[in-house]
């Protein structure tokens, strides 16, 4: 291309180098996928706590395994009771429409705690066919092909 003007996706140029690594280094201290969240979690020690920061009835529709309910307006008043501050912690809510775990993440750091979000949320921890618990026990569907590697944890990116 000879003119990077015409591109309707460089009407704002990239960033320098230096920037864009600052940038996208910030990204990934803040966030972490659903894939690397259950590669996480399947280990022998995960080092954080997964934190699900909805309200009752979305814990009770289904949960990543292993996840502790805090949801947000509780953290002020519970976190301290359910979660070590020297254990980092991963939020999730809903899924990427939703910005539940950043309202969760942000009342945690407030509290001194290490926090990062899990991007995608719930929905996209189904959509890669991972399982989650309900009251029925615990269901597992099938990967959405066109969001989720199939046959694999995880993309390999």
């Amino acid at each position: 291309m000879n003119n990077p003007a015409a591109s309707p996706a460089l009407r704002v140029p990239p960033a320098p180098p230096i920037e864009a690594a600052a940038f996208f280094t910030a990204r990934l201290t803040f966030q972490a996928d659903v894939s690397d969240v259950r590669a996480s979690l399947d280990s022998d020690n995960p080092g954080f706590v997964l934190v699900d920061s909805r309200g009752s009835a979305g814990w009770q529709q289904g949960h990543v395994p292993g996840a502790v309910h805090l949801p947000t307006a509780d953290i002020p008043t519970r976190a301290t009771s359910l979660l070590d501050p020297k254990v980092p912690v991963i939020t999730y809510c809903w899924g990427p429409g939703c910005d539940g775990a950043t309202r969760a993440a942000l009342a945690l750091s407030q509290l001194g705690y290490r926090v990062k979000e899990m991007i995608g949320g719930i929905e996209y921890w189904i959509r890669e066919g991972f399982p989650v618990v309900s009251p029925t026990g615990t269901e597992q569907r099938e990967a959405d092909p066109l969001t989720a590697p199939i046959g694999s944890i995880t993309c390999a990116c």
